[in-house]
């Protein structure tokens, strides 16, 4: 009989604790980290002591970001090696400390460092999140990409919400100590109910993954020096728009790398990450009170309303399961091109309700398209393309920041300014919704060439994806054991009594050799007998079996009888 360690026992019997406390620190901790991203400095310019270098501090603010990006595909490698709780836990006290010593900020160098600070920690924290929920309920999964896609929508108001009526402008750099607290509280309880049901493991990266992920932080490297370029020389706008057109391609590039599924979710990374945060921005600074608009307290209900929507999508297409998950990624896509497309016709509005269309359809499509792709995809892929996204935020920080470069230039009256801010919005929408749709062809014209060259491979079998294997089911609890015995004795729930590994959709993986299902005493015997030294027949040869013989049941043996070799010695 099999003896359960304590700590499994609890795991198995309580597994909703351990998901109920990640899923609360989801929530406190993903927004935590998205908000880092805007550079809110310039509304608070007034505040800023007479004598500092207001332009200076406002490029040293902006290094967040690009600390955000390159840090990503850097702690997801290092998740092969440490322990996510241990990558969580760090980049939430890296918030604290940021938190802390922005209320002795200064001068442009500590201010940089502040920044610098939150970023890495918001950069651990963004990819632990997802591992953490990768192998738990497909709830929680689905919870991680509608709070993730609705961060990126409220990112700017979030960041915007601090600094009504603010006496100090430190305050950009320590926005949220309360919450800062209570997601550090989240990650404690987490870490103790971590160890009391003896979770020890999360879903690792083999090589190549690890290497795809450090390969993607050459761009990122890449665009962040771009970013920090145009800020600091005061370039035009023809040169910051080139610049950005390129940092795409690059990102475009490396997408390309992988299987069709994963090309899938790195193009969707790439066009959420492009275009939600950026247009988001935009939005919310155009209908601020003092440019006709209703201001924060009138976009509250609009940004409540998308929560609600792109949560409750996202865990509805995650509940629908795989069967035709294909289209579904592509008509996400789809929904945000057509509130990109109500931007146009619905912003500027002085009623804020009006914004329930562009917010709702903007989060809701990026929710069912990451939800969707992230269905296909393994653990290496999905933080391979989260890599991509949040690289691809920059790029469309960037591009955004060109149009309206490009737009603003020449401008001579205040009427003038609000005009044309009003119509680099538009434009941007445009360019945009055009880019995701090159998006959406791009992914289908991929899958389409991967059809045709498997459907040309002479007697192609069936291909099976990572998306094809259910990976709701924990892949905490050790490696799998076929056989009668598993890590959890012979009544484990992972595998059936003839040793095949059971998946979600019914069908179960075999290993060679294993016999057909049904004649899982014979598999024992042989292994058994093997072990000993004797063959199954009991001839005194270990391992052979006589050529042609079949058992004496009329079932082929479980092992393959070994094939005559010629240095055998003839018959005498």
């Amino acid at each position: 009989m099999t003896v359960l360690p304590i700590q499994r026992s609890a795991g198995l019997r309580w597994p909703w604790l351990l998901d109920m406390t990640l899923g609360l620190l989801v929530v406190a901790a993903l927004p935590l980290a998205v908000v880092t991203i805007p550079n809110t400095l310039s509304v608070v310019a007034k505040l800023l002591p007479g004598d500092a270098d207001q332009v200076g501090l406002m490029r040293t603010h902006g290094l967040a970001l690009p600390a955000l990006m390159l840090t990503v595909p850097l702690a997801a490698a290092a998740l092969r090696r440490v322990s996510v709780v241990h990558v969580l836990l760090g980049g939430l006290v890296l918030v604290a400390l940021s938190d802390v010593a922005g209320g002795y900020a200064g001068s442009e160098f500590v201010v940089g460092v502040v920044r610098v600070l939150r970023g890495v920690g918001a950069g651990l924290i963004i990819p632990a999140t997802l591992t953490a929920v990768w192998s738990r309920s497909p709830v929680l999964r689905a919870l991680w990409v509608g709070v993730f896609s609705l961060s990126l929508l409220a990112a700017q108001a979030l960041a915007l919400w601090p600094l009504d009526q603010a006496h100090s402008w430190k305050i950009t750099l320590q926005p949220y100590p309360l919450l800062t607290g209570i997601a550090l509280a989240l990650a404690g309880a987490y870490v103790i109910v971590w160890l009391l049901l003896g979770v020890h493991a999360a879903p690792g990266l083999d090589d190549g993954e690890r290497n795809r992920l450090l390969l993607a932080a050459v761009p990122a490297a890449g665009i962040a020096v771009v970013g920090v370029a145009t800020a600091t020389e005061g370039w035009r706008a023809i040169p910051v728009i080139t610049l950005a057109v390129v940092a795409l391609v690059a990102l475009l590039a490396l997408a390309s790398i992988g299987t069709v599924e994963s090309r899938t979710l790195a193009y969707t990374m790439v066009a959420v990450g492009v275009v939600l945060l950026p247009s988001a921005a935009q939005m919310t600074m155009v209908e601020m009170g003092g440019l006709g608009g209703p201001g924060l307290n009138g976009l509250w209900a609009p940004y409540g309303v998308a929560a609600v929507l792109a949560v409750g999508a996202s865990v509805t297409v995650r509940r629908l399961g795989r069967p035709s998950a294909r289209w579904r990624a592509p008509l996400g896509l789809l929904a945000m091109v057509a509130g990109l497309c109500s931007v146009r016709l619905l912003v500027p509005s002085a009623d804020g309700l009006v914004l329930v269309v562009p917010f709702s359809l903007m989060a809701v499509g990026a929710a069912v398209a990451l939800t969707s792709a992230l269905e296909e995809v393994a653990i290496g892929a999905a933080v391979f393309g989260l890599s991509l996204g949040l690289a691809g935020v920059l790029a469309g920080f960037l591009l955004g920041t060109g149009v309206q470069m490009a737009v603003l230039d020449g401008v001579s009256s205040v009427q003038e300014l609000v005009d044309s801010f009003v119509g680099a919005l538009h434009a941007w929408a445009l360019v945009g919704g055009f880019f995701v749709v090159v998006m959406i062809a791009l992914t289908a014209l991929m899958a389409r060439k991967a059809a045709k060259a498997v459907a040309h491979v002479p007697c192609a079998g069936p291909v099976v994806t990572a998306g094809e294997i259910d990976d709701d089911v924990p892949a905490e609890d050790g490696p799998i054991a076929f056989g009668a015995e598993s890590a959890f004795g012979a009544e484990s729930s992972a595998a059936d009594a003839s040793g095949a590994r059971q998946w979600g959709d019914g069908k179960a993986v075999r290993p060679p050799g294993m016999p057909p299902e049904g004649n899982a005493e014979a598999g024992r015997s042989s292994r058994r007998d093997g072990e000993s030294g004797r063959s199954p027949r009991g001839d005194g040869e270990a391992g052979r079996s006589p050529k042609g013989d079949e058992a004496e049941d009329g079932r082929l043996p479980a092992v393959p009888p070994q094939g005559h070799s010629p240095e055998d010695p003839g018959p005498s």
